[in-house]
């Protein structure tokens, strides 16, 4: 038997380890089970090249809980190794790296999650360990080795009676960390990180149905007939799918693999994805994965199921901001890439050169598959524009090559349910809704039901009104007017029609001048200053005499405030200010001057008022109250 210390002239290493590799010590499995996978794929690589002389077989790992021992076992089938190798990798190998990893994080390394980085993975087992067995048989014809180690720089090495290739590798869990004896536990952990590794994990059996076994059919006592109960057999339970739908070709999958996999990734989700997109790229990085686009509706809030990154088939984290691009953290599914280094922290990922150019390819292949879909079958994207439409905005807000792709994918809806692109919408309009001064105005309304008389005025000229009412919507028109040229957007209650798109042509008020002095003198008295901006205009006599709008940049600013951004405008603290456009021209307002009392003039002003708040929403509690009795006052 040798003894010997550790590589290492940092005497209280292990504490150090203990405290800083991680702040979730649960870690310590995945890094475990990932060394035991690493050693049975090189084996694989190594008997395909005819470098092992042996057979490869099904290898598997399995993990066992020994409660009542106080140990967890984690035991594979690989490489093994020489009692030499256990020197040189556990010994050696792994602590220079410690030894780094000290040297530069020992005072701010908490939680900074960077073990893998330095070829700490296999210590990782110490932060529940107080004592550390290695039992390995290489698959080299050389004698099997015993390595301990009790959390201190000391450590045993000795010949071990082992015949089977492969490692096994036991923790003596300590008295802080006796949770991981419980196999609900460590069930929970190998779900979590281990669901989809590249070779079996048995943990424990299970009863099954014998598959070769048919039941027969009986008589009961009565002479019915009936099944014999099913012939069960115990089995391994290997917990995870090695196989899982992206590490294979989109050629060999059909619509039910897809969803069935995303019903394996979200057990709990019970609608039905969208569509799908595949990633497979080899050059210039490496990376496979499934994205899937789910129902957003309105809805921007982050969901609980997220996206998963994993690192050759080992969960890494579901915190993928900074990684995949921000607009696509909506969706779901599983990235896996080599290139991503496995244990770092987010900010390290963030600033590395690889993950960066992930996240375009990311971005650009999410825009080629949604023009794809849309090409392929219009009439589906568009039923499907609700559900995606959120992303897709929110891609066209963020990222300047996803916006500039946008275009062949991206749809404008109409209030009567008609879908363009900006192309087509461009060339629709463009005759009848540009301006005197050559500007185009698209003319768009957030809300059908609360705008519909707007909405009735603009069609009645043959304009086009589209429905634009996901939560962004202000800064994407904002987005748009500045990249588009000479064009602008116009909530369609934003103003009179007339105001909205001006032509060259001046209608002509029936009031002179000393009827609209008196006028406002009248409305002056009448409609309250700190709500209203009243402005006259010569509109058509069939236009309503009292017009309620808010003007576009105020209310735009206000928006864009309440989802983040317009913030420097400080329109939040502001008042709601409307203007009241009075219609010289309309009958009504000819009554009202020449009404002679004045208590029915301002009758007049405050029904006709009213009944323009009414068609904004604008008449509530008290006031609505008041408006409902002087209107049934007035039917008497």
């Amino acid at each position: 038997m040798a003894t010997g210390n550790i590589n290492v002239s940092v005497e209280n290493i292990f504490p150090l380890i203990k405290k800083f590799l991680y702040s979730d010590h649960e870690i310590f499995l995945r890094e475990l089970i990932s060394n035991a996978t690493d050693a049975t794929l090189k084996l694989k690589h190594l008997t395909n090249i005819g470098e092992a002389k042996v057979e490869y077989g099904n290898p598997q790992i399995e993990v066992k809980v020994d409660k009542d021992g106080k140990k967890l076992h984690i035991i594979d089938q690989g490489l093994g190794m020489t009692a030499e190798e256990v020197e040189k990798y556990i010994n050696q190998v792994a602590f220079s790296g410690a030894e780094e990893f000290l040297d530069k994080y020992k005072d701010s390394a908490k939680d900074s999650g960077i073990i893998g980085h330095f070829g700490l993975g296999f210590y990782s087992a110490f932060m529940v360990a107080e004592k550390v067995e290695i039992i390995t048989k290489s698959f080299k014809d050389e004698p099997a080795a015993h390595w301990t180690c009790d959390g201190s720089p000391e450590f045993t090495l000795e010949a071990a009676d082992k015949t089977d290739r492969g490692t096994e590798i036991i923790l003596h869990i300590a008295e802080d960390s006796t949770e991981f004896l419980e196999e609900s536990r460590i069930r929970e952990l190998l779900n979590k990180y281990n669901k989809f590794m590249p070779v079996p994990i048995k943990f424990g059996t299970k009863e099954i149905n014998d598959p070769e076994h048919e039941p027969a059919t009986i008589n009961d006592k009565d002479g019915k007939e009936t099944k014999e109960p099913h012939k069960q057999i115990t089995v391994d339970d290997i917990i995870n799918n090695p196989n899982p739908a992206w590490t294979k070709q989109p050629t060999d999958l059909k619509d039910d693999d897809y969803k069935n996999f995303y019903r394996e990734l979200y057990p709990m989700q019970f609608e039905e994805p969208l569509f799908n997109i595949h990633l497979n790229v080899d050059y210039p990085f490496n990376l496979t994965g499934i994205l899937y686009f789910p129902k957003m509706g309105q809805d921007m809030n982050i969901q609980k199921d997220k996206i998963q990154l994993y690192q050759n088939q080992v969960f890494v984290t579901d915190n993928v901001e900074g990684i995949v691009p921000e607009f696509l953290t909506m969706l779901r599914g599983v990235i896996d890439s080599p290139d991503i280094p496995l244990n770092v922290s987010r900010s390290y990922l963030q600033a590395d050169g690889a993950v960066k150019k992930i996240s375009s390819y990311i971005t650009r292949k999410v825009a080629d598959k949604l023009k794809s879909l849309f090409n392929s079958n219009r009439e589906d994207f568009e039923a499907k524009w609700n559900d995606i439409k959120v992303v897709i905005e929110y891609g066209m807000l963020s990222e300047e090559k996803f916006f500039e792709k946008a275009d062949a994918f991206a749809l404008y809806p109409t209030v009567d349910g008609s879908y363009y692109t900006y192309e087509e919408l461009f060339n629709k309009i463009k005759a009848n809704q540009t301006d005197k001064d050559d500007k185009l105005v698209i003319l768009y309304a957030s809300d059908k039901d609360a705008q519909h008389s707007y909405i009735e005025s603009a069609k009645a000229k043959g304009y086009e009104v589209l429905l634009l009412d996901s939560p962004i919507v202000s800064h994407l028109i904002q987005k748009l007017e500045t990249s588009k040229e000479n064009i602008s957007f116009a909530r369609v209650d934003g103003d009179h029609i007339d105001n909205l798109i001006k032509k060259d042509e001046n209608t002509i008020s029936k009031l002179d001048d000393d009827q609209k002095k008196t006028l406002e003198e009248l409305l002056k008295e009448v409609v309250p200053s700190d709500k209203f901006m009243v402005q006259l205009e010569a509109m058509d006599s069939e236009a309503n005499p009292f017009i309620i709008t808010q003007p576009e940049f105020m209310r735009r600013m206000k928006e864009m405030q309440a989802t983040g951004g317009g913030g420097m405008f400080g329109m939040g603290n502001m008042p709601e200010m409307y203007n009241l456009v009075v219609n010289t021209n309309n009958a009504l307002v000819s009554d009202i001057l020449s009404t002679e009392a004045k208590e029915d003039k301002e009758r007049l002003i405050n029904q006709g008022l009213d009944l323009a708040r009414l068609s904004q929403g604008l008449l509530k509690g008290e006031e609505l109250t008041n408006f409902i009795k002087r209107s049934y006052a007035m039917i008497k």
